[in-house]
């Protein structure tokens, strides 16, 4: 799987993160998460992030397309901004970044509405943080029909970026995530080591399932949104990645 959130490794963050081994933890930098579309086919997903950087204060907010097919970046996504001011607000940084992802959006048709199948909200209580379980939609008042559960396995990893030998911290966090249906479990993913972009990882959640109107009949692939957290610099922050689930259909 290629990554399909990229957090950059800023230089705010490497001023800080010597500083952070004596902080204690507070409330970090937990991105929201907008899915704003799919293709008509189902090949593309746009999706965003946005919040308010812990430390700086200053609003972000980063829109991203993935091939769903392909796993990957398409339409020279993604389209990043971040307005180093605090006054702005989120209102207007979601404004600029949709402004700079719109003609990508309009050329791959990105038209069709993104429905949330499965999520495990911010609010929510009672679930496991570790895996997802979903269906197909059933008729009206039914159960969905053929559930299946993402179970995410986290595990010590490697990077290149120095979490250890320059900032002190614990060795970062890789995951595997695994697709269980009918009895039989289906490896989806797993790192061979853990992304520089995703900086000094130490946990990582399911956060929902986004999918397509219709998908199952339409046999379109859904997309399985993870909650990656790393170091920062009032606590954990959270960032997105998408990762397809071309085994249920």
């Amino acid at each position: 799987m290629r990554q399909s959130v990229v957090q950059a490794v800023s230089v705010r963050l490497a001023a800080s993160l010597l500083a952070l081994v004596a902080v204690p933890a507070f409330a970090g930098d937990a991105a929201n998460f907008a899915a704003l579309g799919f293709s008509a086919d189902g090949r593309y997903l746009a999706y965003e992030e946005f919040g308010v950087q812990d430390g700086s204060g200053f609003p972000y907010s980063n829109i991203f397309i993935l091939d769903v097919a392909e796993d990957k970046w398409a339409g020279g996504s993604p389209f990043r901004v971040l307005l180093e001011d605090e006054q702005p607000g989120l209102a207007t940084v979601r404004a600029k970044s949709a402004e700079a992802a719109a003609a990508a959006i309009a050329k791959l048709a990105i038209t069709e509405p993104a429905v949330i199948e499965a999520l495990n909200g911010d609010g929510e209580v009672g679930h496991d943080g570790a895996s997802i379980t979903f269906g197909a939609r059933g008729f009206g008042m039914d159960a969905p029909p053929n559930p299946v559960t993402l179970t995410i396995e986290s595990f010590e990893s490697t990077s290149t970026v120095p979490c250890v030998e320059s900032f002190g911290f614990p060795p970062p966090v890789g995951f595997a995530l695994t697709l269980e249906a009918d009895g039989k479990s289906t490896e989806l993913h797993r790192d061979k080591s853990v992304p520089a972009s995703r900086n000094c990882t130490v946990a990582y959640r399911p956060f929902g399932i986004v999918a397509p109107v219709n998908w199952s009949w339409n046999q379109r692939t859904p997309v399985a949104i993870i909650s990656v957290f790393s170091q920062g610099f009032e606590g954990p922050d959270r960032r997105f990645i998408a990762v397809p689930v071309p085994e249920v259909k």
